[in-house]
């Protein structure tokens, strides 16, 4: 997942980077990192990344 989609699909449903950091379980800092192109995002939070967006945008669509 590059750090163009992720911060698209953030900024799609709403969410700072914070929010989306505890919705995958993961650090602000390493979400920071990745949409600034400073990290690239190793499998496990590439999956955790995939996973909460999935059920993020998931819900979205029923709520809408």
């Amino acid at each position: 997942m590059k750090r163009e989609e992720i911060t698209r699909r953030r900024e799609a449903l709403g969410l700072s980077k914070s929010a989306l950091a505890r919705k995958a379980n993961l650090n602000v800092a390493t979400i920071s990192a990745i949409e600034n192109g400073y990290l690239n995002p190793y499998p496990g939070q590439e999956r955790k990344l995939h996973e909460a967006f999935e059920r993020l945008e998931s819900e979205a669509v029923n709520e809408g």
